[in-house]
């Protein structure tokens, strides 16, 4: 059976959702070594393991753009 491809538009924005899910996932955990209110930090850890779950549910969608860029399985750090 013919699996249904994404329209490019739809893509695209896919595949914008996902940089931004992926770039909050970081800046969540890198502010948990900011946070010292143990409350904050549980609430930022839940953040952390639900945005994981929803970055794999986009990635699974995102296969089935037409056309795609690659997406690392975890995000690479920001040093500059």
């Amino acid at each position: 059976m013919n699996t249904p491809t994404l329209a490019p538009h739809e893509s695209m924005e896919l595949h914008e959702a996902l940089n931004f899910k992926t770039l909050c996932l970081a800046k969540s955990k890198l502010m948990q070594g900011l946070v010292f209110d143990q409350e904050l930090k549980a609430l930022m850890q839940k953040d952390v393991i639900l945005s994981t779950k929803q970055i794999a549910e986009l990635q699974a969608i995102y296969a089935r753009s037409p056309f795609q860029a690659p997406v690392p399985n975890s995000p690479t750090p920001i040093t500059h």
